[in-house]
This record gives C-alpha cells, sequence and structure tokens, in this order.
C-alpha cells in the first residue's frame, strides 16, 4: 500500500481534532492517538518534536512510523491515527515502529469488539 495523501493528515485541524478527542493508546516510545473518522480508510498523522532528535534522526522516524503503518493499515478501521514519538523513539528502528502500530491495532481491535 501506499502512503498517498488520501492516507495522510494534512491539516493542522485533523490532527489538533484527534489529540483534542481521540483514544490514547501507548505503544512504548510511540504515543497513538486514534479518532473515528468519517473516511473510508485510516489516515496517519506524524509528530516528532525537536528534542527527540535531529533533523536527521527526526526524518528516520517519520519513515519508521510512515512504513509501520503502511504494514498495518489493510487491518486497521476507517480511523484518524496520530502518532507522537517520544525521546526513545531514535532508539526503536524499523521494528519497534512496527511493533508498536500493531499493538496500537490490536488496542483498537478490542475497543471494537463487543
Amino acid at each position: 500500500m501506499r502512503f498517498d495523501r488520501a492516507s495522510r493528515l494534512r491539516r493542522r485541524r485533523e490532527i489538533l481534532a484527534v489529540q483534542q478527542r481521540g483514544r490514547r493508546l501507548h505503544a512504548g516510545d510511540l504515543v497513538v492517538l486514534a479518532l473515528d473518522s468519517g473516511q473510508g480508510r485510516p489516515r496517519l498523522g506524524v509528530t516528532v518534536s525537536s528534542r527527540v532528535a535531529n533533523a536527521v534522526g527526526r526524518n528516520q522516524v517519520k519513515r519508521w512510523v510512515r512504513e509501520a503503518f503502511r504494514s498495518v493499515a489493510a487491518e486497521l478501521p476507517p480511523v484518524d491515527l496520530v502518532v507522537i514519538a517520544r525521546p526513545g523513539a531514535v532508539r526503536l528502528g524499523a521494528g519497534g515502529a512496527r511493533a508498536a502500530l500493531a499493538a496500537a491495532r490490536d488496542g483498537l481491535r478490542r475497543e471494537a469488539a463487543p
């Protein structure tokens, strides 16, 4: 699955809405916020503060999160996700980001199950 424009949260107000009203799922050094969307597919927004790492490290974390999102997007309900990286996220690696989003996916499934 490609990470195209329809899969992204592109506006500040979309990200703020998820941060204000979304469910918080802790996944290690990543915090995943999820809010049901009216869209037919899951969308992703990534926030990595300058406190996490320098520019190279921040971009690496964002790439890992986007790649992890691609691997679990087909199994997600139609939600808007905002992933906030904590300072330890630079040590995660691609596998750690994948595990964090898989844990968030499982948490969303548990909440949706009756």
